[in-house]
């Protein structure tokens, strides 16, 4: 079981409707965070009692901007959650290079980065015993790629195949690594594509609900979270 009382977390996308519902739930539980992202005062404005960074996930250089952050509030990095994403909508002929390289970047690139610029903190969490995590969400559609939404599948997709063989890689040094997969989810990301107009959606998922499950999932050690882990 992980503690996560006096654990030191970075939050990547803490402003988005997932990452701050995450966040609320690990400092009501006792973390030590540090919150990414884009800008102050999209950070201020959650009203969290924490370390704060902004940073373009696109630039290479953020993923160890972020990790110095974390070490210089809390001293040390014990689990990072990776919220952040964007998406578009559209047949796939009509995707403009812009958006499937800002896709390809932040959805899949952005996450790799981060975990290299991360793992001496994680290696050193696990010699202290304190079960480091790197957590993702590649979400539903890197298990059933969808038809208007093919780049941005591709880009889910390849962030859960980084999870995949990257938790296999890490598991020697004691990193965990854990992959959420939940269907459509109310965060409003779906109103704030880069490019083309999201069809009609079902209703999705509450994230608050969804936060949870993936909160618990931390503390149960769990390494999987396929999109039927969501499923009432």
């Amino acid at each position: 079981m992980t503690l996560l009382t006096g654990s030191s977390i970075l939050i990547v996308g803490a402003t988005g409707g997932l990452g701050r519902e995450i966040a609320q739930i690990l400092s009501a539980e006792g973390a030590l965070l540090t919150l990414h992202g884009r800008t102050p005062e999209r950070l201020a404005d959650l009203g969290i009692a924490a370390a704060r960074v902004t940073g373009d996930l696109r630039d290479p250089e953020t993923a160890a901007q972020l990790v110095a952050a974390a070490l210089a509030a809390h001293g040390r990095i014990d689990g990072i959650v990776n919220t952040a994403g964007l998406v578009a909508f559209g047949p796939v002929v009509q995707v403009s290079d812009e958006t499937i390289d800002t896709l390809m970047a932040v959805n899949a690139t952005a996450p790799m980065r981060l975990l290299r610029a991360a793992y001496p903190a994680l290696v050193e969490s696990s010699s202290a015993h304190r079960d480091p995590f790197f957590l993702t969400l590649s979400g539903v559609v890197s298990e059933s790629p969808t038809a208007n939404m093919a780049a941005y599948s591709a880009s889910k997709a390849a962030l859960a195949a980084f999870a995949k063989a990257a938790g296999r890689e890490m598991r020697r040094d004691g990193i965990r690594f854990l992959d959420a997969r939940p269907g459509h989810t109310e965060t409003g990301l779906a109103t704030r594509p880069i490019q083309g107009v999201a069809p009609r959606l079902p209703a999705g998922y509450r994230p608050t609900d969804v936060a949870r499950r993936i909160v618990d999932a931390i503390v149960a050690d769990e390494r999987d979270l396929p999109s039927t882990a969501f499923a009432s």
